[in-house]
């Protein structure tokens, strides 16, 4: 991709005691880094967003964005921000290389910068060959590539990602994943909300997780993932009946039961708990209870275990997920 104009010194993102569908929701975002908003659907990941970006107004809270009061400046946030949401913005009767270009000029780009910049970025998402068609033409996930586009002709000191790879293939996901870090090496501060497991980790130095309103945990995804302890024991039982004794018997250690899939999940290890003996008394468990198992295996604990053990829910009914 094309250099983007360089992105002036900026703050970084700091919010606190948030409300309005969210409960004191406190945040802060280093300068230069990326920090993901991770939580299952409802959680209330855009309308933090929509408040920090000066969308929706809260009814209490602070919120400062490099170096502005977003309550009582926001003209000057704006100006500062870039901001990807879910729905696209593209106009349906232009050609994305026209949308590209158009965007370029409204970000105060020459009109011979807007349109190598709009080339780079085509090129960059795979949309070249599709430049000068018109964009009611493209498949969801094109539009959603170009509008991604736009929101990056113009590098932001501040950029906000809602959910900025659903839909994409795997490739283009990937493709992106390495915009977003180029960008936050290049000084630009990135807020990005996801509920792929795997774009949290890979991506983001920080990460909030939040759960129905509400702030549960915050840290770098290693040190959350120190948290549980090194591993996952799981277990797969063959009948429903099957999982409901192995359930009970596993009762009282930590646990994560998934009821669709017949699976229990117990963790192993942690803080002040040695991980063998965790591992010793599940299985003495499971064999006294004569559940018949069908498949067990062992797991590195990963941000889903973090979401599982915070919130006690399982990865089917919360929302979370994994890419394709």
């Amino acid at each position: 991709m094309g250099p983007a104009p360089p992105a002036p010194p900026h703050d970084g993102i700091a919010a606190s005691g948030l409300t309005t569908g969210l409960f004191g929701v406190d945040l802060a975002v280093r300068p230069g880094t990326v920090t993901a908003l991770l939580g299952p659907n409802g959680a209330g990941k855009t309308t933090a967003v929509r408040i920090l970006t000066t969308l929706l107004k809260p009814d209490a809270g602070e919120v400062v964005i490099g170096g502005h009061d977003a309550l009582r400046e926001p003209q000057k946030v704006r100006a500062i921000i870039g901001i990807a949401g879910q729905a696209v913005s593209v106009d349906d009767k232009l050609t994305g290389l026209q949308n590209l270009t158009m965007f370029g000029r409204l970000c105060r780009l020459s009109k011979k910068g807007s349109r190598l910049r709009a080339a780079s970025l085509l090129e960059q998402f795979g949309l070249a060959e599709a430049a000068r068609r018109p964009v009611k033409s493209y498949s969801g996930g094109m539009r959603r590539k170009l509008d991604l586009a736009a929101c990056l002709l113009v590098a932001p000191p501040v950029l906000f990602l809602d959910e900025p790879t659903s839909g994409l293939d795997p490739a283009s996901r990937s493709a992106l994943w390495g915009t977003i870090s180029e960008l936050a090496r290049g000084g630009s501060t990135v807020l990005l909300t996801t509920q792929y497991l795997e774009e949290a980790d890979r991506l983001a130095d920080d990460i909030v997780l939040i759960d129905e309103g509400r702030v549960v945990a915050t840290g770098a995804p290693q040190d959350l993932k120190a948290r549980i302890g090194g591993a996952r024991l799981e277990l797969t039982t063959a009948t429903e009946p099957d999982f409901a004794r192995l359930r009970t018997a596993l009762a009282g250690l930590v646990v994560v039961a998934d009821q669709a899939r017949r699976t229990v999940s117990v963790f192993l290890g942690g803080p002040g708990r040695p991980g063998l003996r965790d591992l010793a008394e599940a299985l003495e468990r499971a064999i006294g209870a004569g559940a018949a198992v069908e498949a067990f295996s062992l797991h590195q604990a990963g941000l889903d275990d973090v979401f599982f053990q915070l919130t006690g829910r399982t990865k089917a009914s919360d929302g979370i997920k994994e890419p394709n």
